[in-house]
């Protein structure tokens, strides 16, 4: 541990290549970084801190995709100091504490204290990813996580059952709910009632081939469901995401922070967004079956963040088939030229990946994305309904919003709100033609690029989206 962090250090105090985005920054700011020769205080307090107060500033002060990558790059560094400095002035502790042996009771508490200062440095390096998207340390915060993580194991024995806390005492932090499986919504609840399907989306019974998958696209264009495309997938078996506990484990004990969205849908009034530990989300919106407290973990790169999950899954050989242009691409190439549309979003090396996680009915409002879509489902069931790019003059697209901000790839109509308040305001939805499926575990749809879809999970549900183009 003491090598990492001694490396780290070093790596963050030798002075920046002309290329490194920090130099960008201000040079009273620049004078402000750890420099090699001052690196030996760093033990005795926290040089970071105001810099980190700075950078956090900053990155408020713009809208999050136009942040200057200089700060995001300052405040990365700033918390990854942070983080080393809370880890290096604790970890010698621990380990002194663990060589002269304590009492029984005075340990508990000292268990408790020893957590506090882990999960404060988790929360420091997640805030780097979350915030500033790291910003060309992904490498560095993951190695001091692991090694952490790696530490917590060999230092701190897991904690013996105690008779007096009826709580399963496990590596990390303590959570009343470990268990290995989720909530199921009761059969009467009506969040999790089954829609009647009455216009399927076209599907196949076992997963085409790539060249199959290719005529599709090319013939009809139009949405697929496709079974049996995940049984390879370890998270559908021996590494489940179904169950809480493997989840638990995959994040630290619960410790690693996610962004997650609050209320039924981005749409609603009362939605807001917040950054809490996994542990918590799952206490507080996974385990409980509550429909009135909704959250979401909703279009995260958890895989960026937490690349071990990476593993459990792959991404589908359908997203390296190269669609054909739509018919409004070809238009909308006439209208980008003339500046009256946005340009298309730009051509993806590598699929986009997204995870999904949420309780039964949450909801994802009628909307296009700029991609080609797989969604694949690996736990519970989702609703979904789909509307071609020709309906769109029925589905009231909204236009741009205050601030700017262009909300044109989401519809005004609460796609499953009783049909005499719709008729009322939105007369041309009920004429707006559509398929729809209950997309189970295992299963994957794939949308195509510019179709309105609506999604709600009837379930515990986990997806991941893959996005391409």
């Amino acid at each position: 541990m003491q090598t990492l962090l001694t490396s780290t250090l070093s790596a963050l105090s030798t002075p920046p290549s002309p290329s490194d985005p920090i130099t960008a920054c201000p040079s009273s700011v620049l004078a402000l970084l750890p420099s090699s020769s001052s690196s030996h205080h760093h033990h005795h307090h926290h040089p970071s801190s105001p810099l980190l107060a700075l950078a956090n500033s900053k990155i408020h002060a713009y809208p999050y995709d136009a942040v200057p990558v200089c700060w995001r790059r300052l405040y990365t560094d700033a918390s990854v100091a942070e983080a080393v400095a809370v880890i290096a002035e604790n970890v010698g502790l621990a380990e002194r504490k663990r060589r002269s042996g304590c009492g029984e009771e005075e340990e508990e508490e000292e268990e408790e204290e020893e957590e506090r200062w882990i999960d404060d440095a988790v929360k420091i390096l997640d805030m780097a990813s979350i915030m500033a998207g790291a910003a060309g340390r992904e490498a560095m915060i993951e190695r001091l996580l692991a090694e952490l993580e790696a530490w917590e194991r060999d230092i701190i024995p897991p904690r013996p059952r105690k008779r007096r806390r009826r709580r399963r005492r496990v590596q990390g932090p303590t959570w009343d709910f470990i268990s290995s499986s989720f909530p199921v919504v009761a059969e009467g609840d009506d969040v999790g009632l089954l829609p009647t399907v009455r216009h399927p989306v076209e599907s196949s019974a076992t997963a085409p081939s790539m060249r199959d998958f290719e005529t599709h696209m090319m013939a009809s264009g139009r949405p697929l469901l496709i079974r049996e495309a995940l049984a390879h997938w370890p998270a559908l078996h021996e590494r489940p995401w179904a169950s809480p506990a493997y989840l638990l484990e995959k994040t630290f004990g619960g410790r690693r922070l996610v962004p997650v969205e609050l209320g039924r849908s981005y749409t609603d009034a009362e939605w807001g967004q917040s950054i809490i530990t996994f542990g918590e989300f799952m206490e507080k919106y996974m385990m409980s079956v509550d429909a009135s407290k909704l959250g979401y973990l909703a279009q995260h790169d958890l895989f960026a963040q937490i690349p071990s999950l990476r593993n459990d899954i792959a991404v589908p050989d359908y997203c390296y088939t190269d669609p054909p242009p739509t018919k409004t691409a070809i238009k909308d190439a006439g209208l980008i030229a003339a500046g009256k549309a946005a340009a298309p979003p730009p051509r993806l090396d590598e699929p986009l990946l997204n995870a999904w996680f949420g309780p039964a009915g949450t909801v994802s409002p009628l909307h296009t994305d700029p991609y080609h879509n797989i969604l694949c489902q690996v736990v519970g069931q989702k609703y979904v309904r789909l509307y071609s790019p020709a309906q769109t003059d029925k589905l009231y697209p909204k236009g741009v919003e205050g601030g700017g901000v262009d909300m044109s790839n989401t519809s005004e109509v609460d796609a499953e709100a009783p049909t005499d308040e719709l008729d009322a305001e939105y007369p041309l939805f009920q004429h707006a033609e559509y398929v729809e499926t209950i997309l189970r575990e295992g299963e994957c749809l794939y949308i195509p690029v510019g179709w309105w879809h609506y999604v709600r999970s009837l379930s515990v549900s986990f997806s991941v989206s893959f996005w391409w183009n």
